[in-house]
């Protein structure tokens, strides 16, 4: 389930402590920004990953922290195993992500730049977990 902007403005709940505390509900109940982190951090794997980033995507510069959290994670399957040029080409990639909406303002940008980079380590993940499973028969 994807939240829209009129969601993520429900979502934000201002804690007494001093800042804005984000919260969304996903997961069946309601957690702040650290706990979704946490739930991506545990999680199974990439795939898994990414879908809790987008149950609980907040459509706002949260989102910033979660797709960090799920880049992490998607990492975790090809980083160390790839070659100059491949770390080459993933840089660019993320740059070009980077890039994308750095003219624009407001913070759904942030989110759309955090769901690009995302993406691109999913794929890279993708990749490698298909290059290191043995393959079918023929």
């Amino acid at each position: 389930m994807r939240f829209g902007p009129s969601a993520a403005v429900l979502a934000v709940i201002l804690s007494l402590g001093g800042g804005p505390a984000l919260a969304a509900v996903c997961i069946d109940k309601s957690m702040t920004s650290n706990e979704i982190v946490d739930v991506i951090n545990a999680s199974s794997g990439c795939e898994r990953a990414m879908k809790v980033f987008k149950d609980c995507e907040f459509g706002t510069s949260g989102d910033v922290q979660l797709g960090s959290a799920v880049e992490k994670k998607c990492e975790g399957d090809f980083l160390g195993r790839l070659k100059a040029p491949q770390k080459q080409a993933y840089k660019r990639e993320m740059g070009v992500c980077d890039q994308k909406y750095r003219n624009e303002s407001g913070t759904m940008y942030l989110s759309f730049t955090a769901f690009c980079r995302a993406e691109v380590a999913r794929r890279y993940s993708q990749r490698a977990l298909k290059a290191a499973s043995p393959s079918k028969a023929r």
